[in-house]
């Protein structure tokens, strides 16, 4: 049970493995305000970042959990690194369906809501972690501007249209599923440009030290046509935001 590997390629000198900038993911954490000893459940969590900085930076606790190993294995390190190894810990295993085995203060799912087969899954998996009053953190993509084509949809990675909403509707989606959203910060596009940007450096480096691999005409693909992709479409139509939610 594991990624691709192309994913940790791509993704092998991030520490957050979505659109956010550590200013950003900073920026969320004074928004929310997370009280000393807050627990928190991060499913799909990545390289642990969040958990991570955050129990340095506001005292929190809490598990993460992702299906990548490369990825678990980081965020181990970096937890170790911050000195916070006691207050977090990081668990290999599928991230759909996992529940908290006591009620937490915040469960999140920062930009892979797949685990629920979408939004509306996914808040209500959180919601079987979460105490009372707590806290739901659901990073979700969106409709900038609208897609004028197939080919706009498609440069953005998605099927049809229909997949994402625009920023209003998302929200209203979030109301209609019986949540109120208490705050959001969004991606912009440098933050974009930096997580895509910094892609085609982990990717060329690796076609550089991996001319023989098994993956190398996929990747020499990837890397030829990625920036064009990104500032033609990505850039331009996709928005990214981390939405806090509270049941009514």
């Amino acid at each position: 049970m594991d990624l691709p590997r192309s994913f940790t390629i791509r993704e092998s000198s991030h520490r957050l493995i979505n659109p956010f900038t550590p200013e950003k993911l900073a920026t969320l954490g004074r928004a929310v305000r997370p009280a000393p000893g807050t627990t928190m459940l991060d499913l799909a969590c990545g390289k642990g970042e969040m958990l991570s900085t955050w129990a340095r930076d506001h005292g929190t606790t809490g598990t993460g959990v992702d299906i990548s190993t490369a990825f678990i294995a980081a965020a181990r390190e970096r937890a170790a690194d911050l000195g916070v190894a006691d207050r977090v810990s990081f668990v290999h295993g599928d991230a759909a369906g996992h529940v908290a085995d006591e009620p937490v203060g915040i469960a999140s799912c920062i930009g892979a809501t797949w685990i629920g087969d979408g939004v509306e899954g996914t808040v209500e998996l959180l919601r079987r972690s979460l105490a009372p009053g707590g806290m739901m953190l659901v990073g979700e993509p969106y409709w900038r501007l609208d897609p004028p084509d197939q080919a706009a949809v498609e440069g953005c990675y998605m099927s049809s249209k229909e997949e994402l909403f625009a920023l209003p509707e998302l929200l209203e989606h979030f109301n209609g599923l019986g949540c109120d959203v208490v705050e959001m910060v969004l991606a912009d596009q440098d933050s974009w440009d930096r997580y895509s940007a910094a892609q085609w450096l982990n990717v060329r480096q690796w076609l550089d030290a991996n001319p023989d691999d098994e993956l190398y005409a996929q990747m020499r693909a990837e890397l030829d046509a990625a920036p064009v992709r990104h500032a033609r479409y990505q850039r331009e139509y996709l928005g990214w935001g981390v939405f806090a939610l509270m049941d009514r």
